[in-house]
């Protein structure tokens, strides 16, 4: 059985015509999968009945089997999905503001486990499995989408497991299903890129006629301490990748977000913060987020003292970047990327 997912609006309807059906039929199909979210072609109330049988003998819809499903006291919400291979994903529900579920950020994965096994990360703990393929991808955004309410889900982030730009062609895929009209029609600017700083990528990226948000898990100022943090600063170190990302400014004219997680003891003390000011400080377009790391017992990882992330903070507002603290969402599930797979069997 085919996923319907896997054919553009032309290619549906070019399959209908040549089936002696009508075009228009198409855009019925796209709109009761992506935009009211139905997962049953018989419930296509408008479509002729035969045309509805044909396409359930032929076609599947949503290919996810929920695993667990765990809601966090400030609203956010993480599923843990098996695919068809019986490998788990996690995706995510993540209120724009604490209590308020009428703006809602999908946080999905684009990748099973991740090669690049950065120190902060759950992630990589089990090894890389495969790549998710374009349909997967999207199966995480209609389940989302799905157990929001009407026109909640706002925003996409690839911020889950895997590296989005180590499995380009899929993620791209998908992000044009994400943003066109006629399926989830979710805004460029409101679906965003995180990638560890794969340069290849961030200059493809770059070539795209698309204005989606670039992120860029920076986390260290100094070599040493990134090779540490982020193993990839080895085949990308920093002077690279801050060339790369003069470039993608200077191509896009589109700011880039350097996500920086502060881990107590390692890197969050004035020191790090001068560093990270003085990296960033000619960059054009840039802005700073920093996140207090989630507790991940396996890593040994720990948020500083509130004090000092304020300090930190206040440091690169001083030097005059801009500065985001990101709030901390559904640390009570295991929200960040890898735990709650990590927590379930041995998959």
């Amino acid at each position: 059985m085919h996923d319907i997912k896997e054919l553009s609006l032309q290619e549906l309807e070019g399959i209908l015509l040549s089936r002696g059906s009508r075009k228009y039929y198409a855009r019925e199909i796209f709109n009761w999968v992506y935009q009211k979210g139905v997962a049953e072609f018989g419930q296509m109330s408008n479509l002729p009945a035969p045309l509805r049988e044909s396409l359930a003998g032929e076609f599947s819809i949503l290919n996810l089997k929920l695993v667990n499903k765990l809601i966090s006291g400030d609203g956010t919400t993480k599923f843990l999905f098996a695919l068809a291979d019986k490998n788990l994903i996690e995706a995510v529900n993540i209120p724009m503001s604490k209590f308020d579920l009428r703006a809602i950020t999908g946080c999905i994965s684009s990748q099973v486990g991740c090669k690049f096994c950065c120190n902060f990360c759950a992630s990589g703990i089990k090894g890389f499995k495969r790549n998710l393929t374009s349909n997967e991808i999207l199966d995480e955004v209609l389940y989302l989408k799905n157990h929001s309410s009407p026109g909640q889900l706002t925003h996409i982030v690839f911020m889950g497991t895997g590296e989005p730009l180590d499995n380009y062609e899929n993620v791209l895929s998908a992000i044009r299903v994400i943003n066109s009209p006629a399926a989830f029609n979710i805004g460029a600017r409101r679906i965003t890129i995180s990638t560890c700083g794969i340069i290849p990528g961030i200059k493809k990226l770059a070539l795209e006629d698309l204005q989606v948000e670039l992120s860029i898990s920076l986390h260290a100022a100094q070599d040493k301490i990134r090779s540490v943090l982020m193993p990839v600063n080895k085949k990308y170190p920093l002077a690279e990748l801050i060339k790369c990302c003069h470039e993608y400014i200077a191509k896009t004219n589109r700011q880039i977000t350097f996500e920086y997680i502060l881990i107590n003891g390692v890197n969050a003390d004035l020191t790090a913060a001068q560093d990270l000011a003085a990296l960033l400080k000619d960059l054009r377009l840039a802005k700073v987020n920093l996140i207090p790391a989630n507790p991940i017992p396996e890593l040994k990882i720990v948020a500083p003292p509130t004090a000092q992330i304020i300090a930190f903070k206040e440091y690169l507002l001083k030097s005059g970047l801009p500065v985001t603290l990101r709030r901390e969402h559904g640390q009570d599930i295991d929200a960040a990327c890898g735990q709650l797979r990590l927590k379930h069997g041995k998959n």
